[in-house]
């Protein structure tokens, strides 16, 4: 599933209306919005080839359709973890698997930066429109007559990624007491795990030898901050026995 520079925004829609309504299936079994959008960019990452599990979602019955965004969500948050340990993932296996190809928890942990690559490759470009109510309501009035050709729908596409601001590219970051991280230590982490991902890493300033107690991640992309929280508001990973807590980075409000 990939799009061209001269598709027009109806076209990419029509071009990803199955993970479209994967979405909605997730949405209606009480899934986090956020969490069902990480769910789905990965099995659309996962659609390559003869592998096509998402394409069997639309049509499974509730409690499948919970199970597999379970899996998929728990395949993203170990994705963090400095060592990931994989849960089972039976259901999805066997989707892969109609598709004549088998995948076993260790292909993600083994191929951990491309799968984030991939992730965020969707959720930054295609993956903005497949999760916008707005234009997919717009879309089935088009399909239904009730409007014409809406500019917003035969406007042409990019895939390239729209360059965010920083703040919201951003995560605010905290140590425990004694345990404080290095600039270093945190900026090989992420690229040693997911690539080259992050911009730079700003520290507390601090006088008298004190050490740091909290700082700034700046990220490529907005999708990094998405699969880290993965629909969370505060979530914690360990660097080298030492935990730093994360969360998404909210600027102070200046005064005008």
């Amino acid at each position: 599933m990939e799009g061209s520079d001269t598709m027009t925004v109806r076209e990419v829609l029509y071009m990803y209306s199955i993970a479209r309504e994967a979405y909605e299936r997730f949405i209606s079994v009480g899934g986090n919005p956020e969490q069902a959008q990480n769910a789905v960019a990965l099995l659309v990452w996962l659609d390559q080839g003869t592998i096509s599990a998402i394409h069997h979602v639309p049509a499974l019955e509730t409690g499948a359709v919970s199970i597999v965004a379970e899996e998929a969500n728990a395949v993203l948050e170990c994705l963090r973890y400095p060592v990931p340990v994989l849960p089972p993932i039976p259901l999805i296996s066997t989707l892969c698997l109609q598709g004549g190809v088998y995948i076993e928890p260790g292909f993600f942990a083994f191929h951990q930066d491309l799968v984030v690559r991939g992730v965020a490759h969707f959720l930054d470009g295609a993956g903005k429109l497949v999760f916008n109510d707005r234009l997919n309501v717009l879309l089935k009035r088009y399909e239904t007559g009730l409007v014409g050709n809406p500019p917003e729908l035969m406007a042409p596409y990019s895939p390239l990624p729209v360059v965010v601001p920083e703040d919201c590219r951003s995560m605010f970051i905290t140590f425990s007491k004694d345990m404080h991280l290095h600039r270093e230590e945190i900026f090989d982490y992420f690229r040693e795990k997911w690539g080259d991902c992050v911009v730079r890493v700003l520290m507390e300033k601090t006088i008298g030898g004190n050490v740091p107690m909290y700082g700034r991640i700046i990220f490529k992309t907005e999708a990094a901050v998405k699969l880290m929280l993965n629909g969370e508001r505060l979530v914690k990973i360990s660097i080298d026995h030492r935990e730093m807590w994360m969360r998404k980075y909210i600027p102070r409000p200046t005064n005008v």
